[in-house]
């Protein structure tokens, strides 16, 4: 095993390479920064296949206070209100600073921004790079900063397996490799940038990486947690065989794309005052309630104009891939596992309860999402987090530690060939719509299956934070105390 210590100042440790993790690693300038990812390529984050955009009070009309009472509505009033209204004023300047960083957002012919409207918004607040890809927009001009910045070396291929902590602090990390090869990484401080859980169900918007590999790591050194039951789905999914799936953006309904059933008849009727824009939650019982019932559920898209190629490229893409054109035919939807508003507990700044460790984007809970996910509010927080977050480290003075030092590992993962079965339980038990004896039932086979991998540890203390919260509350719906639909 090889142990890496720079003279001099010991480097910042992100993992994840995504946009919270370079936007982390290039604020904290000029402080070295490692920035790990598991991926080869340097791919694999959900940040790239985000289709929503950055939500930014920027038009006439719009307001701060009028995005800050959006987001408190769509989170059911858990947020933290002191984190949201910091997120909303901050979100002008960061999509200015977006800009700069060489993000082309999409503009009109008169040269201004387009804003575009998604659920749970009361006003077109949303701009986009790309029509439909403005994750991978993001990512292809950070990650372009990135690998220009000298005070980054960004490594590849190397998943973070234990925290090493001295005198209770998180020092540094181990990583390992594809071959095995393990090294140890010293470091003033450790980030976790690692996205959410959506891998762990059977049916998700998020790639395989999203595991909760990074949460599973701060859980077991001790760190807490706060709001996992929280889980956001998004409504609109392809349904087609696989995985992760294709997302169908909420963008197309901010557009005129509508939500029908087996017989063509408006989906949303009568059950909220904002239809098909109702937030997410609302919107994903009313799809999961369809297919239960099984008549299934459609997004018609028919009826928008202008060219699908240049406003919605991924979903026309993904569509015809499928056999399935959306500007012909209505398009079969699912929800799927999309948004983990829980994670490690951090105030504003990023610190864990666990000195030395920090959390940033959809890993960390802050409070800002509250019990769901306002729409386009993730990419933002995870901008704006990241720069406040890597701004601190910029400046802050390592303590030096001299103590005695311990490892806290994650531990072995769960044999691949278990992940399905795994995935099964979650999507089937916790779901849009919860159910007591069944979460019970579940928690049982997760305890009784700790020791097999730390997927099972993960989706235990899930579990238990669904079966501990007993009224519904924003995404967690519990059938059992009811749950208006």
């Amino acid at each position: 095993m090889r142990s890496r210590v720079r003279r001099g100042r010991l480097p910042i440790v992100v993992i994840g390479s995504g946009v919270a993790g370079m936007a982390t690693a290039l604020a904290a300038a000029p402080a070295p920064v490692r920035l790990l990812c598991r991926a080869k390529d340097g791919s694999g984050s959900a940040s790239a296949l985000a289709q929503g955009g950055i939500a930014a009070a920027l038009d006439e009309g719009d307001g701060v206070e009028a995005h800050v009472r959006d987001t408190l509505e769509a989170g059911a009033r858990h947020n933290d209100v002191a984190a949201v209204r910091w997120l909303c004023k901050a979100a002008p300047a960061t999509v200015a600073w977006l800009e700069a960083q060489g993000v082309a957002f999409d503009h009109g012919p008169d040269g201004c921004l387009q804003f575009g409207r998604e659920g749970g918004h009361g006003a077109f607040r949303i701009v986009h790079a790309g029509g439909d890809a403005t994750g991978a927009a993001l990512v292809h001009a950070l990650r372009a900063k990135v690998q220009a910045a000298p005070h980054v070396q960004w490594r590849r291929g190397v998943d973070a397996e234990a925290l090493l902590l001295r005198d209770g602090c998180v020092a540094g990390v181990r990583v390992r490799d594809a071959r095995g090869r393990q090294e140890v990484i010293e470091a003033a401080a450790v980030v976790l940038a690692t996205g959410g859980i959506g891998a762990l169900y059977a049916h998700t918007s998020n790639p395989p990486g999203a595991d909760g590999a990074g949460l599973a790591l701060a859980m077991a050194a001790g760190a807490a947690t706060r709001d996992l039951e929280f889980v956001q789905f998004h409504p609109t999914a392809l349904a087609v065989d696989g995985h992760s799936l294709p997302l169908l953006t909420e963008a197309l309904r901010g557009a005129g794309a509508g939500l029908v059933d087996a017989a063509g008849e408006p989906l949303m009727r009568g059950l909220h005052s904002l239809g098909d824009l109702a937030p997410r939650d609302v919107v994903a019982r009313r799809v999961w309630q369809a297919r239960q019932q099984g008549g299934g559920a459609w997004l018609d898209a028919m009826s928008i104009q202008g060219d699908w190629s240049i406003r919605f490229p991924t979903v026309l893409k993904a569509c015809l891939a499928h056999g399935l054109d959306p500007r012909r035919e209505p398009l079969p939807i699912t929800p799927v596992a999309h948004f983990h508003m829980g994670g490690v507990a951090t105030g504003l700044d990023g610190c864990s309860s666990l000195s030395g460790l920090y959390a940033v984007g959809e890993v960390a809970c802050n409070g800002v999402h509250g019990a769901n996910r306002l729409a386009s509010n993730s990419l933002l927080e995870a901008v704006a987090g990241g720069r406040r977050l890597g701004a601190a480290l910029s400046v802050a003075t390592p303590v030096a530690m001299q103590g005695t030092h311990r490892w806290s590992e994650r531990g072995a993962s769960l044999p691949r060939e278990y992940l399905p079965a795994l995935r099964e339980l979650l999507w089937r038990a916790a779901g849009p719509v919860r159910e007591g004896m069944a979460l019970r039932d579940a928690w049982r086979v997760c305890t009784a299956a700790a020791a097999a991998g730390w997927q099972m540890r993960l989706a235990k203390a899930l579990l238990r934070a669904m079966r501990r919260r007993r009224r519904s509350l924003g995404a967690h719906c519990r059938e059992d105390r009811g749950c208006p639909m």
